[in-house]
C-alpha cells in the first residue's frame, strides 16, 4: 500500500523514545536472583557460576552423569537393575537453587517469559532424530487455575528455536493427580499410573515418530515413565524425555 512503508518508519521513529525510556525503567534482570544484567534471558555471573551444567559423561541408558568418564557403553545402578523405556533423560542443567527459583517463578509466578530463558540452554540437547516435541500436559482443572501450562511454553519456545513440531494436544491427562511434593518413588509412580493417554488422532501423528517428552524438571521420573508408556503404547518410534533441570539425588 503507497506510503504504508514511510507511515510504518514514522511510528517507529515517534516510538522510540518510548522504548528506551521503558528500557530504562524496566531493565532485564537475572532470572535467577532478579540483579540488572546485559540483556534478556542472561544470568547474572553469579547465578550463571553456580548453575552445573549436565552432560557427558553419562549413563548410556538414562543419561544421569557420571563424576569420571566411563566405557562408551556404561549404565548406572538403576539402569542395570532395570533399564527404562525411554531413550534417555536429557537436561540444561541440574536442579539446584538457582535452576529451582527459575522454574518456580515460571510455573507459579507468572513469569511466562522465562520458558524462553529455559529453552534457549534445552535446544543443544533436543535429539538429532526429533521429529515432534510433546510438553506433559496439565489436568484441565490445574491449567483453568494456573492460566498456562509452564511445559507447553517451553515446547513452544524450544518448536520456535529448532525447527522441530510441537504439538501440545496428542497426549492428554484426563485424570487429575495428587501434588507430587513429598511423595517418595514407590508413591509418585502410583499416583501417575494410568494418568495419561493420546487421543485417537494424536496417536496417528505420533505412530512411527520419535518424540521429544517436554518438561521444566526431572526429579524421580514418575511423570515420564508415564507419560512415556502411553506414548509408546500409541506407537511412537521412541520418546527421549528434555527438561530445564534434572535432581540429582537418589531418586534417580
Amino acid at each position: 500500500m503507497p506510503g504504508a512503508g514511510r507511515r510504518d518508519k514514522a511510528v517507529m521513529h515517534w516510538a522510540a523514545p518510548f522504548r528506551s525510556v521503558a528500557a530504562l525503567a524496566l531493565p532485564p534482570r537475572c532470572p535467577g536472583c532478579g540483579a540488572v544484567v546485559g540483556a534478556d534471558h542472561r544470568f547474572c555471573a553469579e547465578c550463571w557460576g553456580s548453575l552445573r551444567f549436565i552432560g557427558p559423561p553419562w549413563c548410556a541408558l538414562c543419561h544421569l552423569p557420571f563424576e569420571h568418564d566411563r566405557d562408551a557403553g556404561a549404565t548406572c545402578k538403576a539402569c542395570a537393575r532395570r533399564a527404562p523405556r525411554h531413550a534417555g533423560v536429557r537436561a540444561a542443567v541440574a536442579y539446584g537453587p538457582v535452576a529451582r527459583t527459575v522454574a518456580l517463578r515460571l510455573k507459579y509466578g507468572g513469569r511466562i517469559a522465562f520458558a524462553r530463558t529455559m529453552a534457549a540452554l534445552m535446544t543443544r540437547w533436543v535429539p538429532e532424530q526429533s521429529d515432534l516435541l510433546i510438553p506433559v500436559p496439565l489436568h484441565r482443572w490445574r491449567m483453568w487455575g494456573r492460566g498456562y501450562n509452564q511445559a507447553a511454553l517451553i515446547a513452544d519456545a524450544l518448536g520456535v528455536a529448532s525447527g522441530v513440531a510441537v504439538d501440545k494436544f496428542a497426549l492428554q491427562r484426563p485424570r487429575k493427580t495428587p501434588p507430587l511434593r513429598g511423595m517418595n518413588g514407590r508413591e509418585r509412580a502410583l499416583a501417575v499410573r494410568s494418568a495419561f493417554h493420546v487421543t485417537p488422532d494424536g496417536a496417528t501423528r505420533i505412530a512411527g515418530r520419535h518424540v521429544t517428552l517436554i518438561d521444566d524438571v526431572f526429579t524421580s521420573g514418575a511423570t515420564a515413565d508415564a507419560c512415556t508408556d502411553a506414548l509408546l503404547g500409541a506407537g511412537a518410534a521412541s520418546v527421549t524425555v528434555l527438561c530445564w533441570a534434572r535432581a540429582l539425588g537418589r531418586g534417580d
